[in-house]
């Protein structure tokens, strides 16, 4: 597959990295772009522009070590720090309004009520992102999150 445009939503996690390197051997295969992209989850009861600095300053620590992943293996690269509702909707909409040809996201290996779960973000965008989604899961056999 041809892919000019990759997103790849960060959350702060050690699997960042290795989803990131694993999108640049993509992405220079076919000289694409990297979009980087943090979502800040704003609760309802605040409006949506809040100022949530503890959330803010933990995504751009995320933004800033994806940064130097992808400066280290140089694949060209835009970043943004949004904040909405729910991440899922954030992730679709940014992809649909980026053009992005591919979205590559990376999760750990966590446990819900003794079962694997997937999350909320990761299956809502599986569901009804309108390109290719990639997912990549560490290992089980690692400690989980």
């Amino acid at each position: 597959m041809d892919f000019r445009k990759i997103m790849v939503p960060v959350h702060g996690s050690p699997v960042d990295a290795e989803v990131l390197k694993l999108v640049c051997r993509m992405a220079k295969q076919s000289k694409a772009k990297v979009f980087v992209v943090y979502v800040v989850e704003v609760r309802r009861s605040l409006p949506l522009d809040a100022r949530l600095e503890g959330d803010i300053s933990r995504g751009e620590d995320a933004l800033t070590q994806a940064e130097q992943t992808l400066e280290e293996e140089e694949c060209e690269y835009e970043s943004s720090l949004l904040q909405a509702r729910e991440v899922g909707p954030a992730l679709v909409e940014e992809a649909v309004e980026r053009h992005v040809d591919a979205i590559v996201m990376g999760i750990g290996y966590k446990r819900r009520f003794g079962e694997y779960s997937l999350g909320e973000a990761v299956p809502y965008v599986l569901k009804n992102a309108s390109c290719p989604v990639l997912v990549y899961r560490i290992p089980a056999l690692e400690k989980p999150e």
